[in-house]
């Protein structure tokens, strides 16, 4: 070895703490090692030369030594390097050294120490450790650690057990977090009573509370226990759910046999009873102690073989007996029980007397019934089904219900998938209410209602089905009849108004291409077949109108009767106006053509109002009946026989018209009617005698209405007897001014309209307007015109009568446009005779006219009327009137039509 020199106190103190030692030292300034015997033995070279055991040496304590060039002067090593020996093992080495010297002059110097047995013991307790460590990890129960009441540590079963997220989720919290209040104060309990390390708690129920906010059963035990040298618990917790579970399951089997509804007993292999339900106590009527160890046979009151029934399938229907003799109907069930038997005896005597008065029910339902199994065929038909059916039970029962064929209500054959039993077998869904009809062998076609439900519905396989009908055959033709009824015009046998206004509809529209054409046609002049021939000659031109118009258009046109003399044709695909007059003309020509009808010949023509309507229309059916009904008033106004199309400006037209209507009865409250004064002038004297009253209207919103549109309005919408009541009221009082401001016998005339006539308050109306006015009646003209008074003759007469009685003058207005004859008007209580306007426009322009108002004035002379001309436009007609004779006329030559107070200039 080395001469070195050693410092004999630091070895010894290195030594002292590092037990057996070798020394060793090293000289940072010129790098030699040194050590004392024993070294080589204890590197792993007994024996060896000095250099290898100095190469040995170097190499264990490099590090050291590499370090120790840069330490100061006492910086501590220490480190332990594994070496092997001769023999293979490993042999660990721990170096301690302590850097000494001078600043010019340093040592590192050490000891070696073998620490094999340490390290190994070590190496064990960290192993041990490591084991420990993964049982906890990997146990199945929950381990925790809680120190202080908080949790510092928590397997992965322990997480699991709170279904928490992580670890992290879990520590640090309370254990009382995950306790249930009711096992918190147990839980504390005992672990108080805990004292010692190493102290454990019996196992004991607990209830932990889950983050997820469940609860788990558990046994737990609590072990004292130290956390990083502080006193603590551990708790170690399995989950006992299973076994509650398990515990229930048995109390619940123990209950059930104890509570079953059917009777179990136990015997041995010879048939000796073991055990004895009280189910069994209560059907056979025998206690247990009666039953128990006597043979089977003799407690059921029949024989009974347990191995033969098993070995017959295991299951028999029997009749036992009760121990007073009664009878049961028993179904049995054998199953083998280690040496001896179990017997399931279902009492079925409630049931069996159920299922018969069952059979008999449904043999005397007047409804079918079908029972088909699951596998489609039929089991059993009630006396109604074979009734209904024409069949026989035995006839059909095993053979499949396809063989029925089954038609649905569009008269397509149902698929055999699609059968009510089919379906309801395969899926358990109840079939309500299908109406289906069939050809029962006879030939005979029916209507059924068929209903179906599972007989099983819970199973999961095929279900039996229960198949019930009734016979509608009779009700579907009623509804068939009542349907038509509802759809068709009872008269002609065409579609309604409701079907009409339904194919009309935009989503009916939508299923056809192109334009749609609605004609809407009137008869012309139909009232008057009906008040001539009667109703009865009525409907038979109806009728026969009807069948025309069906057959006068195309294949796929819609043809109704809308009610009254009025129809529709609706004509899809209609692509222009002159296709839909070419069809309105074929219409009108087809109904033209003579009909005879208790032995007369009649022509019948009409109007016909056209609306053509784009496939995106937006007007829905009502909408497009109603404007082509403007438009067939518009081809009647326009004279009848004849049709007229709907645009834009009949509708606001028609709309103008129907607010006028509306205004029109609040125009009398509201003072918008007016009187307009026109004066007649007597030709004798140039002077003038009397006022004709003519109505005016000012709206407040359309201004000034033409007389010949709101006067015709009136007479339309009955509003003419209003209007002409409240004229008549106003031209008699204001008619009193007039005469006292220029003329005391001025006297006022007053048209009557035709509507007015045949009011039967017309002549009340007249004198109370004379009462409250005063006007003298003589001073008072009524103007009729002819054609009124030819309308009906007979009233007009009486009516005039009437009012001739009162004291007032009649006349009759615009003579010559009529048919009336001079013997006719002699007739009638008139007094005045006024030529229409026509006649006098022709005055010094045609002899003709000037012979023809000669003979009217001659006419007029000869029955005491005075004439009056109408329409005086210039002076040359007046001079010609008055060398006719005439006794008065009137006219914008002699004054235009004025208010009241702008009369002044004309008197």
């Amino acid at each position: 070895m080395g001469d070195v020199g050693a410092d004999h106190e630091l070895v010894v103190e290195l030594a002292l703490s590092a037990g057996r030692a070798v020394a060793w030292w090293f000289d940072v300034d010129t790098d030699t090692l040194a050590w004392m015997p024993g070294l080589g033995e204890m590197v792993g070279v007994p024996g060896a030369d000095e250099g290898l055991v100095k190469a040995r040496l170097s190499e264990l304590v490099a590090p050291l030594t590499v370090a120790a060039k840069a330490a100061p002067v006492w910086q501590d090593f220490e480190l332990e390097q594994p070496c092997e020996t001769p023999g293979g093992t490993i042999r660990w080495i721990q170096f301690r050294a302590r850097v000494s010297g001078e600043p010019d002059s340093r040592r590192l110097v050490g000891v070696a120490t073998d620490v094999t047995e340490q390290h190994d013991q070590e190496q064990a307790l960290t192993d041990l450790a490591d084991r420990y460590r993964l049982l906890v990890e990997l146990s199945p129960e929950a381990i925790v650690v809680h120190e202080a009441g908080l949790i510092v540590y928590a397997n992965p079963a322990a997480v699991r057990f709170a279904r928490a997220t992580s670890t992290a989720e879990v520590l640090n919290r309370p254990i009382t977090d995950f306790v249930h209040p009711n096992s918190v104060s147990p839980m504390l309990h005992r672990i108080s009573e805990l004292g010692t390390p190493g102290a454990a708690s019996d196992p004991a129920q607990a209830v932990l509370l889950r983050s997820d906010g469940s609860t788990l059963d558990v046994e737990s035990v609590s072990v004292r226990t130290t956390w990083e040298g502080r006193p603590a618990f551990q708790v170690i917790m399995r989950d006992v759910t299973a076994q509650k579970a398990a515990a229930a399951a048995l109390h619940y089997q123990a209950a059930l046999v104890a509570h079953v509804s059917d009777a179990l007993v136990a015997t041995t292999a010879d048939g000796l009873v073991t055990s004895w339900n009280p189910t069994a106590e209560t059907v056979y009527g025998r206690a247990a102690d009666q039953a128990i160890g006597q043979p089977i046979q003799a407690v059921v009151g029949a024989p009974l073989d347990p191995r033969a029934i098993l070995d017959a399938g295991g299951v028999e229907q029997a009749v036992h007996h009760r121990a007073d003799g009664g009878p049961l109907a028993v179904r049995v069930s054998v199953a083998r029980m280690g040496d001896g038997y179990v017997l399931v005896c279902a009492d079925e005597t409630a049931r069996r007397r159920a299922e018969q008065h069952f059979t008999t029910v449904v043999a005397a339902l007047e409804e079918g019934v079908i029972v088909v199994g699951p596998t489609g065929l039929v089991e059993s038909a009630n006396p109604a089904a074979e009734r209904i059916l024409g069949i026989r039970e035995q006839e059909v029962v095993g053979l499949p219900t396809t063989l029925a064929e089954l038609y649905d209500e569009t008269g397509s054959r149902l698929p055999a998938a699609n059968y009510l039993s089919a379906r309801t077998r395969l899926t358990g869904e109840a079939q309500n209410g299908r109406i289906l009809s069939m050809t029962r062998p006879d030939g005979a076609r029916i209507w059924l209602s068929l209903s179906c439900h599972a007989l099983d519905a819970a199973g999961d396989g095929p279900s039996a089905v229960v198949v019930s009908f009734t016979d509608i055959t009779e009700r579907r033709m009623l509804d068939g009849m009542l349907e038509h009824e509802a759809t068709h015009d009872a008269l002609t046998g065409l579609f309604n108004r409701t079907v009409i206004i339904e194919r009309l509809s935009r989503t009916a529209r939508n299923h056809r291409s192109g334009r749609t054409a609605i004609l809407f046609i009137d008869l012309d002049k139909f009232k008057i077949i009906n008040d001539s021939l009667g109703h009865s000659a009525g409907d038979k031109v109806l009728q026969v109108l009807g069948t025309r118009l069906s057959r006068g258009v195309r294949r796929g046109d819609v043809v109704g009767r809308l009610g009254g003399d009025e129809f529709a044709v609706i004509a899809h695909g209609t692509a222009s106006r002159d296709e839909a007059t070419a069809l309105a003309e074929h219409i009108r020509s087809a109904l033209n053509e003579p009909i005879t009808v208790d032995g007369r010949n009649l022509h019948i023509d009409a109007s016909v109002g056209i609306v053509i309507a784009d496939p995106d229309d937006p007007r829905d059916g009502a909408d497009l009946l109603r404007d082509a009904d403007l438009a067939m008033y518009e081809a009647k106004t326009r004279g009848r026989g004849r049709h007229a199309f709907f645009d834009v400006d009949l509708l606001e037209r028609t709309q103008r018209r129907l607010q006028l209507e509306q205004d029109l009865r609040q125009a009398p409250r509201t003072d918008q009617l007016w009187v307009a004064y026109q004066p007649i002038v007597d030709l004798r004297t140039g002077r003038t005698t009397m006022v004709e009253g003519l109505l005016r209207w000012t709206h407040p919103r359309y201004g000034a209405i033409p007389p010949i549109e709101f006067i015709g309005l009136a007479e339309e919408s009955d509003l003419i007897n209003v209007v002409g009541v409240h004229m008549l009221r106003k031209a008699t009082g204001e008619i009193l001014d007039l005469r006292a401001d220029h003329n005391p016998d001025l006297g006022l005339t007053v048209n009557l309209s035709a509507r007015q006539l045949d009011d039967p308050h017309l002549v009340t109306a007249v004198r109370e307007a004379l009462r409250t006015t005063g006007l003298p009646p003589n001073d008072l003209c009524l103007e009729i015109t002819e054609s009124a008074l030819m309308r009906d003759p007979t009233i007009a007469a009486r009516t005039l009568a009437a009012l001739r009685d009162l004291g007032v003058r009649l006349a009759i207005d615009d003579f010559g446009t009529g048919y009336s004859s001079l013997a006719q008007l002699l007739t009638l209580p008139l007094d005045t005779l006024k030529i229409d306007q026509s006649f006098t426009a022709g005055l010094g322009k045609s002899d003709d006219a000037e012979a023809i108002v000669t003979s009217i004035i001659a006419m007029a002379h000869a029955v005491d009327l005075t004439v009056v001309a109408e329409g005086v436009e210039h002076a040359l007609q007046l001079d010609i009137l008055r060398r006719l004779g005439c006794d008065q006329a009137q006219g914008y030559h002699l004054g235009r039509p004025s208010a009241q107070p702008d009369l002044d200039r004309v008197f």
